[in-house]
């Protein structure tokens, strides 16, 4: 799929505000890999067709993430975290569910996106950006806020399991009679959220976050619970800034199950990309503009990694 405009302006931007980092993604610059596996509820192949929701075990590559572009950022920032699991679905077939701490994004298409980041770019005079414009913005446009407000009013994670991260995009679940139901999906800890101090993450130091799922996994496996929320009557499908009511029913969907901390797979040319379309039959899309933009933000960014030309649209 070859880049827009667009598409290299929001990974121009995403460089001008963390920098440019050789070899690491434009943003989750710095991520902590892990390997599992997955199982499907009964629940969840009742509802779905697609072959991953069917209750077979399928090999799970997981990697966790700071949102900074900033390979060496600090794990006590106060950032949204990221999940990206692979499944390895049969040999060949692959399908990726990723997910932010964050329960909206920040702007409905990726031209108010590409504002944003503009907005945060820091004046060279002040190392600040300008927040009278930022306010501005946030003001012309609060829908922005939700994600805003999650970003700056969470205390950093105890650990990368005891999180929830949410998809702010609808997908659309095709059961084996093509019954279609529209869902967002979470991976939820089955302890709850835990949160630490400011002050105590710092002491924990630059990369406490991998050190700490180090810790727990030598200690054995840790569980990540992924549940479907599905969308009533009247519900945004194509707004990834506008939450579901908490009211809306929810249902197991399976379990991911983390047994080793690995060191990062990308090496020698490979490079693995999270792709939240890389759907498989029995999963379909809504047509939100930001989902179908990632996919080519992140090509260009993936083809600047291997330091080799987007091919032309």
């Amino acid at each position: 799929m070859g880049a827009s405009a667009i598409d290299e302006q929001l990974v121009e931007a995403l460089a001008a505000i963390y920098g440019r980092h050789a070899g690491h993604r434009a943003v989750h610059a710095k991520g902590t890999w892990a390997r599992g596996s997955f199982s499907a509820s009964d629940e969840a192949a009742a509802l779905c067709r697609a072959e991953h929701f069917q209750g077979t075990e399928v090999e799970a590559l997981v990697r966790f993430s700071n949102a900074s572009g900033d390979p060496e950022s600090h794990d006590a920032d106060r950032d949204n975290r990221g999940i990206g699991v692979k499944l390895r679905v049969r040999e060949g077939v692959e399908t990726d569910i990723l997910g932010t701490t964050s329960p909206a994004f920040v702007a409905r298409t990726p031209e108010d996106f590409l504002e944003v980041l503009r907005l945060r770019r820091a004046d060279p005079a002040t190392g600040q950006p300008d927040m009278e414009k930022l306010g501005a913005y946030l003001t012309a446009h609060p829908e922005a806020q939700t994600a805003v407000l999650a970003t700056i009013s969470s205390q950093p994670p105890e650990s990368f399991t005891t999180l929830t991260y949410f998809s702010p995009h609808a997908f659309r679940l095709l059961a084996a009679d093509a019954t279609g139901t529209w869902v967002r999906w979470r991976w939820l800890s089955p302890g709850g959220e835990q949160r630490i101090a400011d002050d105590e993450a710092r002491e924990r130091g630059r990369d406490y976050l991998r050190e700490e799922l180090a810790k727990r996994l030598a200690a054995g496996p840790a569980e990540l619970d992924l549940v479907f929320q599905l969308a009533a009557e009247g519900d945004p499908l194509e707004d990834p800034t506008a939450v579901w009511p908490d009211e809306r029913e929810i249902i197991v969907a399976g379990w991911l199950q983390l047994s080793e901390l690995i060191e990062s797979p990308e090496r020698d040319g490979h490079i693995d990309v999270f792709d939240p379309l890389r759907l498989i039959d029995g999963v379909e899309p809504s047509a939100d503009p930001v989902l179908h933009a990632r996919p080519r933000a992140y090509s260009v960014s993936a083809h600047r990694r291997w330091d080799r030309p987007q091919p032309p649209a």
